[in-house]
This record gives structure tokens, C-alpha cells and sequence, in this order.
């Protein structure tokens, strides 16, 4: 399946220009159509719970091979923040352990968890500022010592929006014995995602933003050698190692095992309408393939950030830095909250491309284009065609 076979399956998009992945994705057809199947056998009484079981495994197993992990290494969670929560909680931590992150660029949900851990443990948190909107890999190895237990990054930052680049922190992570975690959301299901490659002993990500699919729903990685120690932090029948047929009737009490690898984090039952829905959205990230939706969404952006600066904008990061992915920020990264700007122009821009069609967003004072498989070149020509109108 090519990526204009691809949008076909977004019918919205004929009548709306949607450059707003980094918040949330269009869900595509065959997922509704899935979500309507599940509902009327619902509201039938004829969706037998092993079919629903059925349909979280499915789910599992096609993020498993989207990332390059097993289907054991995958735990099922509600968001990215229970995700990290989940491996934060698991920690044996110790006063006096640190962890090392870049807090100027997080997503809160990747920064609350560790403060916590402070507030609760005595647990350092390493907060090293960023540099030129990106995460300052060098300074955050300089910052870790023989008490750093864990050191996390994202894999693409949400603003201004580069990617991350993760070999130098895992290796770092490996020599000193700390654990390496990603908060993936700005790139799977968009981005080319091995876990193997990219050296995380963890990754979360959230359903409704590259993976297509709805809030309240996601994924937790964790590498089978780590989880296989780590102790979670609250247990459910599911994330308990018992025989088939054994249900409701596990009561073993004090003398159980945990489940393999990663599904010792599943708790009670899932969230079967959302794996449902993720199930049918990765089967069309499967279709097309990993790479040629990054080498289509790279293409986009590269154009729109070409066209942007012709345009006399000032676009995050120049003309073709190396780290641009299928983002493009325009403004003063840092230059207002979370979804306003200091800068009037900035702001007037977002006001007129909104008022014509135009679905992006503002984040920490920069306006933020962002592209998946569905968007096209059509798209990318529509924006600088409005933008030059604005801008005359």
C-alpha cells in the first residue's frame, strides 16, 4: 500500500488540511468500522470475552513487531504516564540514587513521575537544561555518576520537536549499569522504531497520536532481561503467571509468580474496545510499511520547512538540520505556554491558517506542523499557499 492508497482512508481530509499528529492522529476507516463491529456485538450480547482477549493479543503482537521486540517485552496502559510511572514505581531505588533528564523539553508526563520518586524516596532528579531546543546528550552523560539509576529521554521532543539521539545515552546507560527509558510518543507509528537500535530497556507510547487510534489506550516496552527483575509496583490477576482455564479462581495468595517479562504490568482487564481500535490501525501501519511512511513524512517536512523559510519565517533549526523529522516548529522555541505565543505574528498565523482549514497547533510559543501517512504534498502546498496569503 502506498501512502496515497493510504489516505483514502481519511476521508476528512477532503474538505481539511490536518497537520496535527503531535497531538492526535485521524483515525482511518477500517478502524471506525472495527469499533462499530465491537459496540453492536456489545449491544447484542454476542462478543464472546475470549474474542475480546483475543483482540488485545492481536493489538500486542503488532506493536511487538512494529518495534522489534517480542510479544512478552509489551505491557498493556492506559498512557504514556502510567507507563513511566509503572517502571518508575519498579525501581529499587535508594536514597541518595539519581535520575538524569532534560526537564526544559519533557512532556510533563515524563518529569511529575521522578519528582515524585523524590518527594517519596529522597531520589535526585538531574535536571540538565537543553541546548538550542534540543536534548543535550553530551551534558546528560556528564551528569551521570555511579549512583544514576535510570536516565530518560523522548525519542522526538514535542517542541520544537528534533529527534533524539539515543545510541550515545544507551551506551553511557550500559556501562554504568543504569536503566535507559524513551517516551516514544512523538515518533511510533510515524518514525522507523527499533528498540534494538535505539537501546532502550523501556518505551511508552499512547495510541491516539502516531498509532491512530484513541485516548486511553498504550503500549508499554520493557526488555525481557530487565523486566524479568523488576518487581511491579501493583499487581493484577493478569500480570500473575497461572495455568489456562484458571480465571477468577487464581487465588493463590502469597505463592505466585509473576507473568513473563513485561506482562507481569498488565493489571485487571483491559481496555478491549481500544486495543480493538489499535489492532485495526496498525494493521495499516503494517500495510505500508515502517520506512516508506518515514521517508514520506521527512519528504513533507523537508519541503514545508523549505518553503516556510522562502517565506521569510523562521523556522526551528534551519534549512536541513539533520535531526528534523516529520515536524517543523516556526518561532522562538520557549516564547509563551503551552499552547500560546509571546510573538503576535505567530499567533495571528495560527488564527488565520485555523480560520482556513489549517489543523495545527502551538506548543511553548512555537507553531507546530506535524505530518503522518495520510498527508500529502497537496497538504504542504496548501499551508505556504496560505501562509504567502497571510503574509502579504
Amino acid at each position: 500500500m502506498t501512502p496515497e492508497e493510504a489516505r483514502r482512508e481519511f476521508p476528512a481530509l477532503d474538505t481539511m488540511t490536518y497537520a496535527n499528529v503531535s497531538v492526535q492522529a485521524l483515525v482511518p476507516t477500517r478502524t471506525r468500522l472495527a469499533v462499530e463491529a465491537y459496540v453492536r456485538q456489545r449491544c447484542s450480547g454476542t462478543l464472546p470475552k475470549a474474542d475480546a482477549l483475543a483482540a488485545v493479543e492481536e493489538a500486542r503482537a503488532r506493536f511487538a513487531n512494529l518495534i522489534g521486540a517480542q510479544t512478552d517485552e509489551i505491557a498493556t496502559i492506559k498512557n504514556v504516564s502510567e507507563g513511566i510511572n509503572l517502571i518508575a514505581g519498579a525501581q529499587d531505588w535508594a536514597p541518595g540514587d539519581n535520575v538524569v533528564l532534560c526537564q526544559d523539553l519533557e512532556h510533563p508526563s515524563n518529569v511529575f513521575p521522578w519528582f515524585n520518586q523524590a518527594r517519596r524516596l529522597g531520589v535526585e532528579v538531574r535536571a540538565v537544561p537543553s541546548a538550542d531546543g534540543r536534548i543535550p546528550v553530551d551534558r546528560m552523560i556528564a551528569a551521570m555518576d555511579a549512583r544514576t539509576r535510570l536516565v530518560t529521554a523522548p525519542t522526538v521532543g514535542f517542541s520544537p520537536g528534533f529527534r533524539t539521539d539515543t545510541a550515545p545515552l544507551a551506551g553511557a546507560c550500559r556501562d554504568r549499569g543504569a536503566f535507559f527509558l524513551l517516551d516514544a510518543a512523538q515518533s511510533v507509528g510515524v518514525l522507523v522504531t527499533d528498540v534494538e537500535a535505539l537501546g532502550a530497556d523501556a518505551l511508552a507510547v499512547a495510541t491516539q497520536k502516531g498509532l491512530m487510534s484513541f485516548y486511553g489506550t498504550g503500549f508499554l516496552y520493557c526488555r525481557r532481561e530487565v523486566a524479568e527483575d523488576l518487581m511491579p509496583p501493583s499487581l493484577g490477576r493478569y500480570g500473575v503467571r497461572f495455568g489456562p482455564g484458571v480465571g477468577e479462581t487464581a487465588t493463590e495468595g502469597s505463592e505466585f509468580e509473576y507473568a513473563a517479562g513485561a506482562r507481569r504490568f498488565d493489571a485487571g482487564n483491559f481496555n478491549y474496545l481500544g486495543y480493538t481500535a489499535a489492532a485495526a490501525s496498525l494493521s495499516l501501519i503494517h500495510e505500508v510499511g515502517s520506512q516508506k511512511i518515514e521517508d514520506h513524512v521527512l519528504g513533507l517536512a523537508a519541503r514545508l520547512a523549505q518553503g516556510l523559510l522562502e517565506l521569510g519565517l523562521p523556522v526551528c533549526g534551519g534549512e536541513k538540520p539533520r535531526d528534523r523529522v516529520h515536524i517543523v516548529t516556526v518561532g522562538r522555541p520557549g516564547d509563551g505556554g503551552h499552547d500560546t505565543s509571546a510573538d503576535p505574528r505567530i499567533r495571528s498565523l495560527y488564527e488565520y491558517l485555523s480560520s482556513h482549514g489549517v489543523v495545527l497547533s502551538i506548543r511553548r510559543g512555537v507553531l507546530r506542523f506535524s505530518f503522518h501517512v495520510y498527508n500529502n504534498d497537496t497538504d504542504v502546498q496548501r499551508i505556504l499557499q496560505l501562509v504567502g496569503a497571510w503574509r502579504d
